[in-house]
């Protein structure tokens, strides 16, 4: 991981043995580390402000480089030559200890791998050795790899020392599991999170190591072994120099795709154009082709996720593209699936895909397991979302006839969109093989709330039978459902409740009306519960559930506002005619009240009923309470049927008879 090929080849081996690439090209110096930039700045102010820690703690993922930084660490505390004689991260020429450090034989420079040696017994021995100063070095450096298998007995019996250890002893710890070790430890130990290699620079690493190495290599095999690496040095040696070996000295994109079982990325989204469409059978036969040509199905699987995931990025984070272990094919595709796929569709994808991986892993047979759930989302590519389903179940009737409905009344979802086309019934059945008219499948871009498009075919499928499920009660009919305004005014008339149809003409701003749901903005002076009134009213007129939901804005007039315009509007009208103008100049005072049109049938007004109290009136408008005193019920007051004469007492009739 060297800058140039001069340094590149000074780590070399000596003799004709090999050494793989990854131990070849080991860093020996800060300078030569790639990727850690923010450790390495913290390292460099410290040393050089002498404020150098006891201890050590690095974490990160397998092969970024713990254990290798560890040792630089090492050969920077004890760097010595004839005119530097202090630590330093600037190690331009080689020390009197560097190469025995880095090959890791010093006698002061102690490396343990705690997966090995995990007991007290093993902690007791490095207790007892840190009291003696370092043979030949500056400092005596434990470097312990895989701290996080050491066990209890052991972090406590270190804890003493760690704390305070003697002035020549430095502890430097490696882990991939940094919340395995104690909070108690860490908190002793300066943390360094090395980070993983982002693409663009493992590539320049990468074509900088085949430099020295005298090997071309295409730039779409360093891309795939950079995306294979997932940001580990090592694991990206490794695979370049298995790649080398495969290739016999050239590394090819598809010496690497073979290699790893992969899949030409190009043909992975083939396939994920051909699942969006719905078109099972093409999806079945692409992926034929790239198991035959070597592709692991779990790995086919795990890309199609990878490209879902890139899809979603894109959409919400364009930058996304500028990613370097993405081609320019990918990202112009991916942008597009991004324009034109909702987010729903891309999570159900998602959710799918994770499955299938999980499945096919398990399963005895991976590629049938991959093929099953290739064929589930193709079908379910074809399948209207619920919130679709729900708006054209609600709609139903009347919009899907107008669409081109069933025999019999029964709503259909649209086909492909041509006339005449087939049909989805309502409840979402499809095709044979996700196959459109003719047997060729067909991709239709559908609108979907909420932004963006998304992929769906709508397939031939007649469904005699099918009969469309409704919300609410059985007796309700779509065609005979409210649509405006009037209608609802209407239907309260038709129903004989005056003070409904009177609310409604009053106090209902009408914001949108479909079967089932009805929004509005009532008037000032509106009851408080006209909304759930309404809601009632509705549910018995038409038999169907009714949501009645209340806007802060966007009605339109009432009906009494409408005709009150209409009439002010007729009546500046007449008193704009001349023979009017005339008749009211002449007769002071006079005024037009009324206008009537000779085409309008002269109808009694009707009586408007009172508006009722609503602490005072039921749900029915009758009176629920009667405050009753004892006047009215003849009890002590005077009776107005009997008048009592205080004059006539018994004896005194003169009437013996």
């Amino acid at each position: 991981m060297a800058e140039n090929g001069d340094e590149l080849a000074e780590t070399g081996g000596s003799g004709g043995s090999y050494r793989v690439l990854a131990r070849k090209y080991r860093p020996r110096s800060f300078d030569d580390l790639i990727g850690q930039e923010p450790m390495v700045r913290t390292l460099t102010n410290a040393f050089e402000a002498n404020r150098i820690a006891q201890a050590w703690m690095l974490t990160g993922v397998r092969g970024v480089g713990k254990t290798t930084t560890a040792r630089i660490l090492a050969r920077a505390l004890n760097y010595e030559t004839e005119t530097i004689h202090q630590p330093t991260i600037h190690m331009v020429e080689p020390g009197i200890h560097d190469q025995a450090i880095m090959e890791g034989r010093h006698v002061d420079v102690v490396e343990m791998d705690a997966a090995s040696h995990t007991g007290i017994d093993d902690i007791r021995e490095i207790i007892a050795q840190v009291r003696y100063r370092p043979v030949s070095a500056r400092y005596k450096v434990y470097i312990i790899d895989e701290v996080h298998m050491l066990s209890t007995q052991a972090f406590n019996g270190l804890l003493k020392t760690l704390e305070e250890p003697p002035e020549h002893v430095k502890f430097v710890f490696a882990t991939t599991e940094i919340r395995k070790v104690p909070i108690t430890v860490l908190s002793r130990c300066q943390r360094f999170d090395l980070r993983r290699v982002d693409p663009a620079t493992m590539m320049s690493h990468l074509t900088r190591v085949l430099g020295s190495e005298k090997i071309e290599a295409e730039e779409g095999a360093l891309r795939l072994i950079a995306r294979a690496s997932e940001g580990s040095v090592r694991d990206a040696l490794s695979l370049t120099d298995q790649a080398i070996a495969h290739g016999a000295g050239h590394v090819s994109a598809q010496t690497v795709r073979d290699m790893l079982g992969l899949a030409d990325r190009a043909r992975v989204v083939d396939l994920f154009e051909l699942l969006m469409k719905g078109d099972g059978a093409g999806a079945l036969r692409e992926f034929a082709e790239q198991y035959q040509a070597g592709a692991d199905p779990v790995v086919v699987l795990t890309d199609l996720a990878d490209f879902s995931h890139l899809v979603t990025s894109l959409r919400f984070v364009p930058e996304t593209a500028g990613d370097a272990s993405l081609s320019p094919d990918e990202v112009e595709r991916g942008r597009d699936f991004a324009a034109r796929l909702s987010v729903r569709t891309l999570s159900e994808v998602w959710q799918m895909l994770l499955k299938a991986i999980e499945e096919a892993r398990s399963a005895a047979s991976p590629r049938q397991a991959a093929e099953m759930a290739l064929i589930r989302i193709a079908y379910a590519a074809d399948l209207p979302s619920p919130d679709e389903l729900v708006k054209l179940l609600r709609e139903g009737g009347g919009q899907l006839a107008a669409l081109g409905g069933a025999p019999g009344g029964q709503p259909r979802l649209p086909g492909n969109g041509a006339p005449g086309g087939s049909a989805v019934d309502a409840r979402g059945s499809l095709g044979p093989n996700g196959s459109g008219p003719g047997g060729a499948p067909t991709m239709q871009l559908r609108s979907i709330q909420g932004g963006g498009l998304s992929l769906a075919a709508r397939m031939a499928a007649p469904a005699p039978d099918a009969q469309p499920a409704r919300v609410g009660a059985v007796d309700a009919d779509p065609l005979s459902m409210p649509a405006s305004l009037r209608d609802l005014a209407k239907l309260a008339g038709e129903k004989r409740d005056s003070l409904m149809k009177t609310r409604i003409r009053r106090y209902l701003r009408l914001v949108r009306i479909e079967p089932g749901r009805l929004e509005i903005q009532p008037a000032e002076g509106a009851p408080v519960s006209f909304a759930g009134d309404l809601a009632k009213r509705l549910f018995d007129w038409t038999g169907l559930r009714w949501v009645v939901t209340v806007a802060p804005s966007g009605g339109s007039e009432t009906l009494e506002e409408v005709e009150a315009a209409r009439r002010a509007q007729l009546i500046r009208e007449a008193e704009a005619d001349p023979d009017v103008a005339a008749i009211l100049a002449a007769m002071p005072g006079a005024k037009v009240r009324e206008v009537r049109l000779r085409s309008e049938p002269e109808t009694p007004p009707e009586p408007e009923p009172a508006e009722p109290l609503d602490d005072f009136v039921g749900d029915g408008g009758l009176p629920e309470q009667y405050d009753v005193g004892e006047p009215d019920l003849g009890m002590g007051g005077a009776d107005d049927d009997i008048a009592f004469d205080a004059s006539l007492e018994p004896g005194d009739d003169d009437d013996d008879d």
